[in-house]
């Protein structure tokens, strides 16, 4: 049987498994469900139609599933999924999705919000997603897997940011960034390649070789930038990393490519 403190508020109807821990002053709503090993440290906050996975840890003051700060939203039904073996830090915030959007607000697996982090409604967040304090995602942000997202820093509605991207603390990104790069900056431009989390990932040094390669062909060669993307296309088998950032540019997004700043090359370590 769930260990729900006698100080704690949990609606009829909320979903619990037996043992899930909910601690002093917590408050959960009807329509919440908290998967197996959920705990609730204390005065957390849980609403909406919300979905915690196992083993995920809310700390103090985080409030989650609260309505999206839209002024489209009317009250629909929409929802708020939260991945498994998540940590959720003291006043992060997630809001659940529109009506006018994916309806959902998404959350993979074995992330972690720092201290103030905010998910906007519509968020896609993929797994292993790091964001230190008070990093700040509009709606409708896509964000790939084992991306870190650096303090302070805040990314614009309906920016992409591609797997294994590196941002830099108080940069603001107003542009889909592509998997692997690092962009820094208070209108963060690309600065090179995440090469720290490629190493980690198991990227060996030829890997990194045709990955340095392929972005100095893409963002610094000759001819227009379409004429060398179409050049990287016919090179899509040599790397997985080719084969990643051509996708990621084909796939379109609704904002604008963010590139390195005229005359930066990288600076990777």
């Amino acid at each position: 049987m769930a260990q729900i403190d006698p100080t704690a508020r949990v609606a009829d109807g909320a979903r619990l498994a037996d043992d899930v821990e909910i601690g002093p002053f917590c408050i959960v709503g009807p329509d919440v469900t908290l998967e197996s090993g959920v705990r609730l440290l204390s005065h957390v906050n849980v609403q909406g139609v919300t979905t915690l996975g196992a083993r995920t840890q809310v700390y103090p003051f985080a409030s989650l599933g609260t309505p999206p700060q839209s002024v489209h939203y009317k009250g629909e039904r929409t929802s708020l999924m939260v991945g498994a073996d998540c940590v959720i830090r003291e006043h992060a915030t997630m809001n659940t999705g529109t009506a006018g959007g994916r309806g959902v607000t998404r959350v993979g697996n074995g992330c972690m919000l720092m201290t103030g982090a905010h998910v906007g409604h519509d968020c896609l967040v993929g797994d292993h997603v790091i964001f230190a304090n008070n990093a700040t995602l509009g709606g409708h942000v896509e964000v790939g897997d084992h991306v870190f997202l650096g303090g302070l820093s805040a990314v614009h509605q309906y920016c992409r940011i591609g797997a294994q991207v590196m941002v830099g603390g108080l940069s603001g990104i107003r542009e889909d960034v592509i998997p692997f790069g690092y962009a820094i900056g208070q209108t963060a431009n690309l600065v090179g390649l995440n090469v720290v989390g490629m190493k980690r990932r198991g990227f060996s040094k030829s890997d990194l070789h045709t990955a340095r390669a392929a972005y100095r062909d893409l963002f610094f060669g000759a001819g227009t930038f379409s004429e060398r993307l179409a050049n990287l296309r016919t090179r899509m088998e040599e790397s997985t990393f080719i084969a990643a950032l051509v996708a990621f540019v084909d796939a379109g997004g609704s904002r604008a490519l963010c590139r390195p700043s005229r005359g930066v090359v990288k600076q990777e370590e």
